[in-house]
């Protein structure tokens, strides 16, 4: 379910990057390429973005398609950016939370979207909830999955953590509650871009011109778009992309005993 996109370089008008490519999200809201779960991606839409000289980033949300907002469609044509997230939801089951259920969230300088599903919501994260502090679960933006991975996200990086490291954490903590989780995650603070594939299509560009982008699918038939394997850490800034295998921890019960193990063989000493 979901489409997204994250860019960081050279500065581009919103448009650019979200509706003028003939593959980019715009299209993919009706007909997308590459997805493997979910058809339509119409009940809701936002792009958060950065301005020259201040640090937080700005929002535009909306609970209908992209398609139909036509007041997006001027805010993309004129609006310039160096850094923006953008994504398109897919349709689901009606719920009260309209547009605070799209992405992307938002805390301090960071964007943050989650293409996927988490199956048995909410019962199978009732355990994690318990990890969380209560004010964090009373102020979540919205009552659905994605808000909830969030919230997890968040805690981390409140604790810490670097980016990759709070995505990676998270990805293995919401997959063993709720294994076939789908967590593809996408972060981005203006400079950087932090992405997890897990279960759903991930792909990067490093543009010729300067700039990567890194999306659920390619916007265009450039031969330069690579995909992420899945189960992978992405780290990417303005000129370099490094993808890093998301280790599964093994249950040491698993783990083989003394009298069990292979025997090891002893090599000479030179």
């Amino acid at each position: 379910m979901c489409r997204h996109l994250a860019y960081v370089g050279p500065e581009e008008p919103l448009g650019r990057l979200v509706v003028e490519p003939p593959h980019g999200l715009y299209r993919q809201s009706w007909a997308p390429r590459r997805q493997r779960y979910g058809t339509v991606n119409a009940d809701g839409f936002g792009v958060g973005w950065y301005a020259e000289g201040d640090p937080m980033p700005a929002r535009y949300r909306r609970a209908g398609p992209i398609w139909a907002d036509l007041s997006f469609a001027d805010l993309a044509r004129v609006v310039r950016t160096s850094a923006l997230l953008a994504a398109v939801r897919d349709a689901t089951l009606s719920g009260a939370d309209a547009e605070a259920a799209a992405a992307p969230f938002a805390a301090g300088r960071r964007l943050f979207s989650h293409n996927g599903a988490v199956p048995g919501w909410p019962d199978t994260l009732a355990p994690v909830a318990k990890t969380l502090p209560p004010e964090d679960l009373l102020s979540l933006e919205a009552r659905n999955d994605s808000a909830f991975v969030w919230a997890l996200v968040l805690a981390r990086l409140r604790a810490g953590q670097e980016d990759g490291q709070a995505l990676a954490d998270t990805v293995l903590e919401v997959a063993a509650a709720a294994p076939g989780a789908r967590l593809n995650l996408l972060l981005t603070d203006g400079e950087t871009v932090t992405a997890t594939a897990w279960g759903d299509t991930l792909w990067y560009l490093a543009r010729p011109g300067g700039g990567t982008v890194v999306a659920s699918e390619p916007y265009d038939d450039d031969p330069h778009w690579q995909e992420v394997p899945d189960r992978t850490l992405l780290a990417a800034s303005r000129t370099d992309v490094l993808l890093t295998p998301i280790e599964v921890p093994r249950d040491p019960a698993e783990e083989p005993s003394d009298d069990t193990a292979p025997a090891r063989r002893k090599e000479p000493c030179t």
